[in-house]
């Protein structure tokens, strides 16, 4: 037999949590699957310093345990375990079936996804053990850990070159590493980055090693037209080569973009079906910060409030 609920939220994480704080407070009884890696992509952030009321900062994985907290105290359920599959209705008001785990069935008035989206990586043994230990892939998130110090970004594309500029403001220097022989990002972000003096592009360049025991102190990096090996002396590393939206479950379902997001109506959280919602980073390719993430979780429980009330 399948369980009925009123709302299920897919994935925890600031938009989940969020939401399941405004859900349960609006008696919706919310049931939250969190997936595999609970609380999200915060908990690989060793210190948090801009999200709103931690006047001291606080780390990733405690910021979480405390959304969680609080998204219980109001009655949400948390429950570890991967959805597997979904059949969403396209009718006003039809119930949408969703396989967990491949075994557990429920059938949800309401569904809000915050699956989010995973930063792609190099994949490097070295690099993976120094993540939250030098090696970030948000430079707005941890730039700030890294005032006057030298780091060094990875990447061609805008991204890179709008994290490289941003770093510049705050660190000594800059060195941005690209694999070809040009840069991806538009020409206005190459202009930005050639135009700041504290920045410099390595082209033909790539990672072969994050170099430090517990904390970053350097990278060699290699040419990958003669094999020359140069050691690079930084104590921060951001990894900007994308993100993938965790999305895979919900293709030839949900509207999505070419790369993946779901697409959202208007200012609001509404997808494509009835009584399903978005909210966070799977949505939101130009942020992807905790607060904004926590801001559209609010908005997905609202949505899904009053998509039940207009039922009535």
């Amino acid at each position: 037999m399948a369980e009925k609920i009123k709302c299920l939220i897919i994935g925890s994480g600031p938009a989940g949590y969020t939401a399941a704080i405004y859900a349960a407070r609006a008696d919706m009884k919310p049931v939250m699957y969190t997936g595999m890696q609970m609380g999200g992509q915060l908990t690989t952030t060793t210190e948090v310093d801009n999200f709103p009321g931690y006047p001291n900062g606080t780390d990733g994985t405690a910021m979480m345990e405390d959304l969680k907290s609080q998204a219980e105290r109001f009655g949400t359920e948390v429950r570890f375990g991967m959805v597997t599959s979904v059949e969403f209705s396209d009718e006003e008001g039809g119930i949408h079936k969703v396989i967990v785990d491949e075994t557990t069935e429920i059938e949800a008035e309401t569904v809000i996804i915050s699956t989010g989206a995973t930063a792609k990586y190099l994949g490097l043994e070295s690099e993976q053990r120094l993540i939250g230990g030098g090696v970030s892939a948000c430079a707005t998130c941890d730039g700030f850990f890294y005032k006057g110090q030298d780091v060094v970004v990875v990447g061609a594309g805008d991204t890179a070159a709008e994290e490289a500029t941003y770093l510049a403001n705050i660190c000594s220097k800059v060195t941005i590493l690209v694999r070809k022989d040009y840069m991806r990002a538009s020409k206005a972000m190459q202009h930005r980055v050639n135009k700041t003096e504290n920045i410099t592009v390595l082209y033909n360049t790539e990672i072969d090693e994050v170099l430090g025991d517990n904390v970053v102190e350097g990278v060699r990096a290699v040419n990958n037209q003669t094999g020359d090996k140069t050691d690079i002396s930084v104590t921060g590393v951001f990894i900007a080569i994308g993100h993938k939206p965790n999305t895979g479950i919900f293709k030839g379902v949900l509207d999505m973009d070419d790369t993946g997001y779901l697409i959202t109506n208007g200012k609001s959280t509404k997808t494509n079906m009835p009584g399903v919602f978005a909210a966070g980073d799977v949505q939101d390719k130009e942020y992807r910060q905790a607060v904004t993430a926590a801001g559209t979780g609010c908005m997905a429980a609202l949505d899904a409030e009053r998509y039940l009330g207009a039922l009535e």
